[in-house]
């Protein structure tokens, strides 16, 4: 049985639309492999004094995403302020990580696929970001 079958079974689902959030959680969990793998390519690279903000962006954007996923995850009595807020963070971290691979994707290719990743992952966010009720601030 898989996560997202486990969460379909859930007694006490979020009012906010399962497809949406499976869709964040999965594109999550792809990022942080992605980005992690990236950044292992990187230090293998020879070229990795110019990497190393690139390293730094896809390990922060690892971290984010796993945060992300695990709240994610759990379905019963969410704050809506601590979602909103951890996946608008999950947005900016993929926007970011996506931005600094693009600059090495043309001597790299794990830095042009993990930048399609983090899009991906940005997205995804993005849209559940939409679906997600109102907070009060």
């Amino acid at each position: 049985m898989t996560f997202a079958e486990i969460l379909e079974l859930h007694p006490k689902p979020w009012r906010v639309d399962r497809s949406t959030i499976l869709r964040c959680i999965q594109e999550c969990i792809d990022c942080l492999a992605s980005c992690t793998a990236c950044a292992d390519a990187c230090l293998s690279e020879e070229d990795l004094p110019s990497l190393v903000r690139c390293i730094r962006l896809d390990l922060d954007c690892a971290d984010v995403c796993a945060s992300t996923e695990r709240v994610l995850i759990r379905q019963t009595e969410p704050n809506t302020r601590l979602v909103w807020t951890t996946v608008e963070a999950c947005a900016a971290a993929c926007g970011a990580c996506a931005e600094e691979c693009e600059r090495h994707a043309a001597h790299h290719e794990h830095c042009r696929l993990c930048a399609e990743v983090c899009r991906r992952c940005k997205a995804a966010c993005e849209a559940l970001l939409m679906a997600l009720p109102p907070f009060q601030a």
